[in-house]
């Protein structure tokens, strides 16, 4: 089984790279499913229903989110009757959505896809992750209703999303990290069998802050205060993300890959 996660969707570049380059990207690596993260797809910051409807349309299986889930008020209703949308599972209790969807790839596999998130440098006041995750797993197991089970954990310190790794490892298909906007070089499969990067980093322009324009940061860096609006920037885009192979007996990973993609010249294609 080939799992393709491809990691934060960025504003338009974003929307648009994944639009004009998944379907090639996907006739040359040819996944069985695709998960997307896209919690900064409208405008740099949350999600839309008609965002999140173009995305399923490209045949993504699977929208995760993180910080930004909620920052767009009319996502909210729409996923309590839209299952595919998932937020992170340790926001308290009564908090919109789900933050676990389980689906069957184009093969019948079953997959379930888990959303977490860090409390590192993050919102404090969430639930532990790591005990959130153990609270899943009681019901969700390889080989035991599940033939995959791929992790988006969401974080800013990558001391935190590799504890976590470690912590899952041969438990889960693959832990995969968002937020940072940067990829990682530390795709590897860990020792118990689960498939790990502290981020597979973001699908839009990198020539930008994090898929910001410069000028506002920039600002905030050099004197201080931003002294203009956060906008997104306005160049190419390129997708990044993860391809994880994954054993179709045990559902463990045998290997993961980064996958780079697009308009950006300087960000080579990896498989």
């Amino acid at each position: 089984m080939k799992i393709l996660f491809i990691g934060d969707v960025a504003a338009a570049p974003g929307r648009k790279a994944l639009a004009e380059h998944l379907p090639s990207l996907c006739a040359k690596i040819k996944p069985d499913s695709i998960i997307v993260n896209g919690e900064n797809a409208a405008h740099g910051i949350g999600i839309t229903p008609k965002i999140a409807d173009e995305i399923f349309d490209m045949g993504v299986s699977c929208i995760t989110g993180g910080d930004h889930s909620f920052d767009k008020s009319e996502i909210i209703p729409h996923m309590e009757k839209e299952p595919r949308i998932i937020r992170p599972v340790n926001y308290p209790v009564g908090a919109p959505g789900n933050g676990v969807y389980s689906y069957r790839d184009q093969n019948g596999k079953f997959v379930t896809v888990i959303n977490a998130m860090g409390r590192v440098f993050m919102n404090a006041l969430i639930d532990c992750p790591f005990k959130s995750m153990d609270k899943i797993l009681e019901n969700v197991k390889l080989g035991q209703g599940a033939d995959a089970i791929i992790v988006d954990f969401h974080g800013e310190a990558t001391s935190e999303m590799v504890c976590m790794g470690q912590y899952l490892d041969g438990r889960v298909s693959a832990v995969l990290g968002t937020h940072t906007h940067i990829p990682t070089a530390d795709h590897r499969v860990l020792p118990k069998g689960t498939g790990f990067q502290s981020d597979v980093g973001m699908t839009g322009c990198y020539n930008s802050s994090i898929g910001m324009d410069f000028e506002a940061p920039l600002q905030a860096f050099v004197v201080g205060r931003r002294l203009t609006k956060m906008e997104p920037a306005t160049g190419q885009g390129t997708i990044c993300g993860a391809l994880v192979d994954i054993d179709d007996k045990t559902g463990l990973a045998t290997k993961v890959t980064p996958v780079r993609y697009g308009d950006d010249t300087s960000i080579s294609v990896t498989h």
